[in-house]
């Protein structure tokens, strides 16, 4: 194994791990809607139900996302790669001019998306270059007919299903 390694080395390690693809919306202090494209989405417990996610140091978001803050992840279905380049501001559009909703908290919801989990902070861990936020979940909405968008190897993805392989 390689003791040492370069950031960019570690990323691609990294990458060998394919992670579902997110947008996690939430409200600025000024009440407008923004977003963020994260794979770092990860269940944490079922009882209190529990997710977690991180967010850059440096990102201008990561206030809209502090304890007692909701937010509204969308779980991306498999042909939404490009929300997920608009919320990782690759491609620029205003968010307002996508497809979506108000839900009832206020939280602007994107259409089609594979499962909705809407949640509320209740805590934020320092990790390294990132913030981690511990949240829990709210309320939920899926399709199971959807499938999700991957992300691996630096490219986007799909699952290939193999019917015998089912638990």
């Amino acid at each position: 194994m390689q003791t040492q390694f370069s950031s960019l080395e570690l990323r691609q390690a990294f990458s060998s791990f394919p992670t579902g693809v997110t947008v996690i919306t939430g409200l600025h202090s000024d009440m407008k809607p923004v977003g963020i494209t994260v794979s770092s989405f990860n269940t944490v417990s079922l009882s209190p139900p529990l997710i977690l996610w991180s967010i850059g140091k440096q990102s201008d978001l990561k206030s809209c996302f502090s304890v007692r803050q909701r937010q509204l992840i969308h779980v991306l279905e498999a042909s939404q790669k490009d929300l997920a380049l608009i919320f990782a501001k690759q491609i620029k559009k205003d968010i307002l001019d996508l497809n979506h909703s108000i839900n009832s908290s206020g939280l602007y919801q994107l259409a089609n998306c594979a499962a909705y989990y809407e949640c509320e902070t209740v805590a934020v861990h320092e990790g390294g270059d990132h913030q981690i936020i511990v949240a829990r979940v709210l309320a939920i909405e899926y399709d199971p007919e959807l499938q999700p968008l991957l992300f691996a190897h630096s490219q986007f993805t799909q699952l290939a299903f193999d019917p015998a392989g089912s638990l």
